[in-house]
């Protein structure tokens, strides 16, 4: 028989083999029950498969937790219920039970390592139980204890970690040894929110920050000492990308947040503007008007020192309290002329004027 002839009877048989298969399955039921086989067939498999796997998670997790909440424990140490820590630390207990750390801790627990309470921060507390007077059988969060600021902080951020405290590895308070309860109190609620050590942020930050406390007592500052404004509107305390910790990427950029019509870009630029808004202007504070470091018309002529107008110096002689007043040493000095000092879109504007 030819080739041809061969594939032609092959066809043929295929087509009749089809035709026979696809009638008897047209049955009534016969789909139907070859769905359910095949359906119980999958979810067979996929549980046979899923189920180690779905036991094994938890039990993961679980030992994920526990070796994070005893890697700074004291050796041979165990847990002893937060029961045990209230039966002598009855205060500490009334004090911390309007936290919230007590809140989530006991009523909503994220993991293994927040149900233990009390031992979650501090460790495991047999140890102290067998003798109560060892400082090193706690983990203890004082400058007074034996325990390292490394891992006092080290015990914060095992919840407290990444959003705003992305930056605090190598930040200026974390290389400087400043520890989480430096300045917050995680024991009680002494402030509105974060639990800070004292009754605001300002207050807290003023602790160590004295210098700056004293600025903002000056005639002319920031509305911090009044409450319009916080050291955090500025600054985030937990580390950025800047050494003074800006929440800006520079000091302009964080200025013109608020002082958003400075910002430009202007027709004819004040290269000082543009460099440093601090190259005119103390942020805490200053005994000049709009924080200005040294009063006008004499911070002008730190720069501008040319010999006769508009540049030839003016002194103290030639203020409203002289003998020889000059338009440059009355009212707004030189920006009587030279209004826009921070920049003009002006065709005529090229000496600020307008």
């Amino acid at each position: 028989m030819s080739g041809l002839k061969k594939n032609l009877l092959r066809m043929v048989l295929g087509a009749l083999l089809l035709g026979v298969f696809s009638a008897s399955i047209a049955a009534p039921g016969v789909l139907d029950k070859m769905r359910d086989a095949l359906a119980a067939f999958g979810q067979s498999t996929t549980t046979t498969t899923a189920a180690p796997a779905a036991k094994a998670a938890p039990l993961r997790l679980a030992q994920a937790d526990t070796a994070a909440s005893t890697k700074n424990a004291p050796s041979g140490a165990t847990y002893v219920g937060e029961a045990r820590c209230a039966s002598c630390h009855a205060l500490e207990k009334e004090h911390w039970a309007h936290t919230s750390h007590a809140k989530a801790f006991r009523l909503n627990p994220k993991n293994e390592l927040q149900k233990k309470s009390c031992e979650a921060c501090h460790g495991p507390g047999s140890k102290h139980l067998e003798n109560a007077a060892d400082k090193s059988a706690l983990i203890n969060f004082t400058r007074k204890g034996d325990t390292p600021i490394e891992k006092q902080n080290g015990q914060c951020l095992q919840c407290h970690k990444g959003g705003q405290r992305i930056g605090w590895n190598g930040s200026m308070h974390q290389t400087n040894q400043v520890a989480c309860t430096d300045c917050h109190n995680p024991m009680t609620k002494g402030s509105a929110t974060g639990l800070l050590a004292k009754a605001g942020i300002t207050e807290t930050c003023f602790t160590c920050h004295q210098q700056q406390r004293a600025e903002f007592n000056k005639r002319s500052h920031m509305p911090v000492t009044e409450g319009k404004m916080s050291c955090e509107d500025c600054h985030n305390p937990h580390g950025s990308n800047t050494r003074p910790m800006l929440k800006a990427d520079n000091l302009n950029q964080l200025c013109y947040t608020c002082h958003a019509e400075k910002r430009g870009p202007f027709t004819w630029e004040h290269a000082p503007v543009r460099e440093n808004c601090m190259n005119c202007h103390s942020p805490h504070g200053s005994n000049n008007e709009k924080l200005l470091t040294v009063a006008r018309p004499f911070l002008c002529q730190q720069c501008h020192t040319h010999v006769q107008h508009p540049n030839d110096l003016v002194t103290k002689g030639n203020t409203p309290a002289g003998g020889a007043t000059d338009p440059r040493g009355a009212n707004r000095n030189c920006q009587n002329c030279h209004a826009q000092i921070h920049g003009s879109n002006s065709p005529s504007g090229v000496r600020m004027h307008r």
